[in-house]
């Protein structure tokens, strides 16, 4: 754990050229440390995920999370801003790619950076996490509850996207799913067909999924919090990392 960080908002060129917000969070000991992009979840660039990028720069990562909904509802309160991205279906698959590779470049531009980045997502960001990995030359990738890797969302969704694990085969990393039991997207029959497809293409994986959690356990703020799904997790991500991003 580090005692000394620096967090602050950053501005950056995403995808097509566009400056989007990111926020971004550094140890300050001395050393060369692996990044994480931070993906947020479907309710937006708020402070839980800023929060959740600040926990990695404690835990001794460079972290950056970009605020995928910058185009949308530039300056606007989380809540707006994720209402924004919602009315238009969500964020497109090849813009989200480029604003992750950005925020990948960005973290490696760093003086302390020792070049290794990973993507970690939530809800949303589990698949967007997935996507990154299939489409971008990564070291590790983490899948915190992704819906929609496999499967449709249904009507009642406001997001308008379309299942990617046929993108399993271009996986260019380890990857560590985390998912909940009592989820719907993703269903265990979700997480049970994605486990295939890693294990026809060969991939290193590694799948943890807790009875009695349900969608978003991560979620400190949110009734659908679990405390010991959610400590366990972490202890998952702490080893996963270490395994793969380490100097």
């Amino acid at each position: 754990m580090s005692d000394s960080l620096q967090a602050e908002t950053v501005r950056f060129t995403g995808h097509g050229g566009d400056e989007i917000e990111g926020y971004l969070a550094q140890p300050l000991d001395e050393g060369s440390f692996g990044g994480v992009v931070v993906i947020h979840h479907l309710p937006g660039y708020d402070e839980g995920m800023k929060e959740i990028t600040r926990k990695f720069a404690a835990h001794g990562y460079l972290a950056v999370c970009p605020n995928l909904y910058s185009r949308e509802a530039p300056g606007a309160s989380p809540d707006d801003a994720a209402a924004a991205a919602r009315a238009l279906g969500g964020v497109p698959d090849e813009r989200l790619v480029g604003d992750v590779q950005a925020a990948s470049g960005l973290l490696k531009s760093l003086g302390s950076s020792n070049g290794r980045v990973a993507t970690i997502g939530y809800c949303s960001g589990g698949r967007q996490s997935f996507l990154s990995a299939c489409s971008l030359p990564l070291d590790a990738a983490v899948d915190c509850y992704g819906a929609f890797v496999v499967g449709t969302p249904p009507e009642s969704s406001p997001l308008r996207v379309s299942p990617i694990v046929q993108m399993t085969p271009d996986l260019s990393c380890p990857l560590l799913g985390l998912f909940g039991a009592d989820d719907q997207y993703p269903s265990p029959q979700h997480v049970a067909e994605l486990e295939e497809a890693l294990k026809l293409a060969d991939k290193v994986y590694e799948f943890h999924s807790y009875e009695g959690a349900g969608h978003a356990f991560f979620s400190t703020d949110r009734p659908s919090y679990r405390p010991d799904a959610a400590k366990d997790g972490w202890q998952r991500i702490w080893e996963f990392f270490g395994r793969y991003l380490a100097s």
